[in-house]
């Protein structure tokens, strides 16, 4: 994979920028909320996330992440005024964190890993990975990284959000964002790598997988 499909990759997650600035909604509400109460606490968020979205705008990038991250800060913020509780903040990305853990573990049940249809559908060729059995196995490696990821988000939030533990969901929710979705991005770079190059052999003509055998031959004589 060269680096313009590893950079196509980061771009669905709205780049460096965007996995840094996804943060900052929860960076503002949870002092603010302790300072100054629950409705400045969610109003202070919502802004937060409004001036991301302009930002990106008036820069050009890529835009849906950061629409995306606006609604979700106001799915968010909603659940907090409902519920009365700051804590209430944090039950939309916990429920989400299950649902998705169980999508891609379940995308590795039915063998129809979810990274490899993702990247198959964002290089544009389909399906054509299911027929290599390494490439199915990368796959499978890299969906369940992401099922890891986001079922560990899932253990640890619900847990502080039983205890009342406000601040430290933001901790959780924080440390357990980008820095591990950096993590499962490597695993999925190393398996679109490894997969991609595992078509390539088979594909690879005849003769050329020959003269590359009788090479690799001749030098471990010598």
């Amino acid at each position: 994979m060269d680096e313009e499909s590893k950079q196509t990759v980061l771009e669905q997650l709205g780049g460096l920028t965007g996995l840094v600035s996804s943060t900052l909604p929860v960076v503002v509400f949870v002092p603010v909320n302790s300072r100054f109460g629950l409705a400045a606490g969610i109003w202070s968020a919502l802004a937060i996330a409004l001036g991301v979205l302009v930002w990106r705008l008036v820069r050009n990038n890529p835009i849906q992440p950061a629409i995306s991250g606006f609604f979700g800060v106001g799915i968010c913020a909603f659940i907090a005024y409902r519920t009365g509780d700051a804590k209430g903040y944090f039950l939309f990305g916990i429920y989400t964190s299950l649902l998705y853990g169980a999508v891609f573990l379940a995308s590795m049940l039915v063998r129809w890993p979810l990274v490899g249809v993702a990247w198959g559908y964002l290089n544009g060729k389909g399906t054509e990975w299911r027929g290599h059995r390494r490439s199915v196995h990368s796959y499978d490696i890299a969906t369940f990284a992401w099922a890891l990821v986001f079922g560990a988000r899932y253990l640890v939030q619900s847990e502080l959000y039983d205890a009342d533990q406000t601040g430290w969901l933001a901790v959780a929710r924080i440390g357990m964002g980008w820095p591990l979705t950096g993590v499962a991005l490597l695993v999925t770079v190393w398996a679109v790598r490894r997969a991609d190059r595992a078509i390539d052999e088979v594909n690879e003509p005849t003769d050329d997988r020959s003269t590359r055998r009788d090479v690799g031959q001749a030098d471990r004589g010598a």
